[in-house]
């Protein structure tokens, strides 16, 4: 049986707003579309078909995590990691350069090694090239691969960006090369350039130059404000390839996804639906609740009493107050599947009003609530 090319089709837009499909030979993902991280080939806390059940059509997994454990020998041994960790669903892996600014214990860029880093697990020393990144990925066999970038931490200073910034351009073409010819699979480049809406345009024209089945924006979400996040995507949502997928990477709230989704992103994942999950966050259509608070010790209301699906509203935040503070699993758990089923509730509801036209309303409604 012949495989379905990787493909991008917009449908419906409101001004910047986008719903389309991105097709895979796994299955098509709706766009807007949120994307649970699975960073070690788990979704923490929660069954992969509870995962699809609360709508979600693609997860990522993490390169730098899957290459230090177990190490992408094994999972290549018995398929890939769909075969793995037993998913049917699209994957997409990241290239692992965040992670090895942010995580290894020591780490030194070399324009023609690449990265070369202590994993912050046992210190033992690796070295991460765009060759090596996508060999991981190809091994892997994620449906969707990203290149080798290097993403420094939230500075102003211009120099260093833009440094950082050619330097990825060049990695860029280096992983286009090692990635060849696949029409099955999606392979994303990523526009770095820091706060600088030119070196932002300067990367994406070198990206186009080069040619990719998508474009991701990176280094966001290290610190930066909202408002220049958004003055990030201001600046170039007018030079993205209108017939391409663009992803936010590693973003966000519920309001940092509303406000990006109005400046045209179509993809996002972020670890804050699962991470918030574990530590007594509930996002809710009421806004956050953190359930470890006194005041709700007597209060036998649901987390949000507009949700039916798994019957996470039979559990009162009395209850789950209890839970959290005696450190009951269950407690993650339950917030964690709650967390992930309003994220894809969120992405529901944003699609459906891009269709309906009430997109601007919807997104002014709940922006600041949110």
């Amino acid at each position: 049986m012949s495989l379905k090319d990787f493909n991008f089709n917009v449908h419906h837009t409101q001004n910047y707003a986008r719903v389309g499909v991105i097709e895979t030979h796994r299955g098509n993902i709706n766009t807007p579309a949120f994307m649970p991280v699975g960073t070690q080939a788990t979704v923490k806390g929660v069954f992969l078909d509870d995962i699809k059940k609360t709508g979600s059509e693609i997860i990522l997994s993490n390169t730098y995590h899957l290459m230090i454990r177990p190490g992408v020998e094994r999972i290549e041994s018995v398929g890939g990691l769909h075969e793995f960790m037993n998913c049917d669903l699209p994957i997409l892996t990241d290239s692992g350069g965040f992670q090895v600014m942010s995580l290894s214990k020591l780490n030194k860029i070399d324009r023609d090694k690449g990265a070369i880093f202590q994993s912050h697990i046992d210190g033992k020393t690796f070295i991460l090239s765009p060759e090596e990144s996508i060999r991981i990925q190809k091994g892997l066999n994620s449906d969707i691969v990203m290149v080798m970038d290097e993403c420094p931490k939230n500075t102003k200073d211009y120099d260093k960006i833009k440094k950082s910034m050619e330097l990825s351009s060049d990695w860029a073409k280096r992983s286009k090369d090692a990635f060849g010819i696949n029409e099955h699979k999606g392979l994303f480049g990523i526009v770095q350039g820091g706060l600088f809406n030119d070196l932002r345009k300067k990367s994406l024209n070198n990206l186009i130059d080069i040619g990719f089945n998508g474009y991701a924006l990176g280094g966001l979400a290290v610190g930066e404000t909202q408002d220049e996040m958004f003055d990030v995507l201001d600046g170039i949502k007018d030079h993205m390839p209108k017939d391409k997928p663009r992803y936010l990477m590693g973003v966000g709230t519920p309001s940092d996804i509303l406000g990006a989704v109005k400046r045209g992103v179509d993809m996002f994942d972020c670890v804050m639906p699962t991470r918030s999950g574990r530590t007594g966050l509930a996002f809710t259509w009421d806004g956050q609740i953190q359930i470890r608070n006194s005041k709700y010790k007597n209060d036998n209301t649901p987390l949000d009493k507009n949700v039916t699906k798994f019957n996470l509203n039979k559990y009162s935040k009395n209850y789950l107050n209890h839970l959290f503070n005696t450190n009951e699993m269950l407690a993650s758990m339950i917030l964690t599947l709650n967390n992930i089923n309003f994220y894809q509730n969120l992405m529901s509801n944003i699609r459906d009003n891009i269709k309906q036209g009430t997109f601007d309303e919807f997104h002014n409604k709940y922006i600041n609530k949110l």
